[in-house]
């Protein structure tokens, strides 16, 4: 008796509505396999058209999508974040006016704040989930889609793209700004506290991240990478 899984073909579901229910068996069963991350049923990749997306014969779950400007819109999305990221990081996040006194201070700034003080795991955490997480992430999309865009391929790639799916679960910029509201919310009570002009960059790149998220497509990256390889090596 064969344990293999039975072999289906994934519908095919346009953005307005379904196609038909379903795609017709297909004749090359050497086609790609693709698993359902959903509820693990083995289908065979098809053919789409643009901004159409397959999904999974059982549960109907969004196995890939067809989107043809995923790079340009990603690219897009990333460099605007780049330069807010520089802007978050640069300029204070608010300042706290006491008698005429101002003092501001950065994201950094609070990072050897709270070392300092001695709550050194809270400092690491801010430094690791505010800070290097977004920025390697920015600096991954850029090496990897900067290139793509002019028709070249980067070096190491996989590597790259093994890193955004390793760290994306650590990007908690959202996070940092529900607590920096939060202690704003708590401080004005005792302090005039003007807020600067990172809280608003960060703000915005708190939308930029997610609408890059949103837009970047793994698997079309992963397939214009290794198509852009094999014809560079064939030359």
């Amino acid at each position: 008796m064969s344990c293999r899984p039975p072999l289906c073909d994934a519908s095919a579901t346009a953005c307005r509505g379904r196609i038909g229910g379903s795609v017709s068996p297909m004749t090359d069963r050497t086609a790609q396999l693709i698993a359902c991350h959903e509820c693990d049923l083995l289908q065979r990749d098809i053919q789409l058209n643009p901004g159409c997306y397959a999904s999974c014969r059982r549960c109907g779950a969004v196995l890939y999508r067809n989107a043809t400007d995923s790079v340009d819109r990603t690219l897009a999305y990333t460099l605007a974040a780049c330069m807010v990221f520089l802007g978050a990081n640069l300029f204070p996040v608010f300042a706290i006016e006491v008698q005429g006194d101002r003092s501001a201070i950065t994201l950094f700034g609070a990072v050897l704040s709270l070392w300092d003080q001695g709550m050194r795991s809270i400092s690491a955490l801010v430094l690791i989930t505010a800070i290097v997480i977004p920025a390697l992430e920015l600096a991954s999309l850029t090496y990897l889609l900067l290139p793509l865009k002019l028709g070249k391929v980067p070096p190491r790639y996989p590597l790259f793209m093994r890193t955004l799916q390793f760290i994306e679960p650590w990007g908690m910029v959202e996070v940092l700004m529900l607590g920096v509201l939060v202690s704003l919310v708590k401080l004005t009570n005792n302090f005039r506290v003007i807020p600067g002009m990172a809280l608003w960059s960060f703000a915005v790149l708190t939308l930029l991240l997610a609408a890059a998220a949103t837009s970047f497509n793994a698997r079309d990256i992963w397939a214009q990478l290794d198509g852009k390889r094999r014809d560079k090596e064939s030359k």
